[in-house]
Formats: C-alpha cells, sequence, structure tokens
C-alpha cells in the first residue's frame, strides 16, 4: 500500500506548505538576468527626472507609507542621496540625486 503524500519520484523536491512537487527551472532560463523586485522598481522611479511622490511609490509597490519610507532609509544607507522637495500640489517628491558609489 502506497501513501498518497509519497511522490513516485523520491528525489524530487517538495513544497514545504502544499507537500506539491515544485517546478524546475527551464534549462534555458537565464540566471544574469537581474530580478524585478519592487525595491528595484522604487529605484527606478525615484531615478526620474521629476523624482516620484509617496503616493506614487506607494501605488507602484503596493506597500503602505511606513513601508515605503523604510525602503527610503534603507536606500541612503546603502549609499543613495535621496533628496526631498515639496512638489507642486504641495507633496514631498523624492528623487535620488546621486547613485551609490559602492556594491552598485
Amino acid at each position: 500500500m502506497t501513501n498518497s503524500r509519497t511522490s513516485t519520484k523520491p528525489n524530487m523536491p517538495r513544497n514545504k506548505t502544499t507537500g506539491a512537487a515544485r517546478k524546475q527551472p527551464a534549462s534555458g532560463a537565464r540566471k544574469d538576468t537581474p530580478r524585478k523586485t519592487k525595491a528595484a522598481l522604487m529605484r527606478q522611479l525615484l531615478a526620474r527626472p521629476g523624482g516620484a511622490s509617496l503616493d506614487d511609490l506607494c501605488a507602484a509597490t503596493g506597500w503602505q507609507a511606513h513601508t515605503v519610507r523604510a525602503a527610503l532609509s534603507r536606500l541612503r544607507k546603502a549609499g543613495h542621496e535621496v533628496a526631498r522637495h515639496k512638489g507642486d500640489a504641495g507633496l514631498s517628491v523624492y528623487r535620488i540625486c546621486a547613485p551609490a558609489e559602492a556594491g552598485q
């Protein structure tokens, strides 16, 4: 009698939460392409000439305002110069002034 939880392929990696077999990456998958992360999206928005408001960053990432502010702090710690100024509507607009010297 076989257990329904056991796989017919014993060396197949399993998903810890569902128990289902994990999908293996395609053999032609490129490993040198950068990951599309929310932090990378945020850096891209901040690098625009006009910068991005807190609302723009929240909408693009799906994060709450306090999480976006924490990410801005992490960018500053990483060496990016993040400037803040008032936009036309009186809202704060953030912009990366200079790229990080180390690590990028």
